[in-house]
């Protein structure tokens, strides 16, 4: 039986994610690269990754949701408005039965970038 190869780029992970998971990931993709359109994008530990030069989020995907990871900093101005959500301190899941909550993942991108850029010297990986 042939192996898949391991993807390399976010567009291949992508297209390999279960197909309920692919619309979601899409826009997913898209939100983060418009919140941080000169961040590397890597596949590291086999999970999507945008980094800058420090880490800013990753998302991977799983058989009924994704998984969004900023850092506990980046979540925590959220914590009110993430309580509808499956959450652990570094992570918000979103279940691809549920529409992407694209307006909270925006502004949670966008604070966790400030984060990053504000505090060079306080990294998550």
């Amino acid at each position: 039986m042939p192996s898949h190869p391991r993807p390399t780029t976010i567009a291949e992970y992508i297209e390999a994610a279960p197909p309920e998971a692919r619309a979601h990931l899409k826009r997913l993709h898209t939100i983060l690269k418009e919140v941080a359109p000169d961040a590397t994008e890597a596949i590291k530990w086999g999970t999507p990754f945008f980094v800058e030069p420090r880490f800013l989020f990753a998302f991977s995907a799983h058989k009924a949701h994704l998984d969004f990871t900023p850092t506990e900093k980046g979540l925590l101005p959220f914590r009110e408005e993430l309580a509808q959500y499956k959450t652990t301190k570094n992570m918000l899941q979103c279940p691809y039965k549920q529409p992407l909550p694209e307006d909270l993942i925006r502004r949670i991108a966008e604070h966790q970038v400030r984060v990053v850029r504000e505090r060079e010297d306080d990294g998550f990986w």
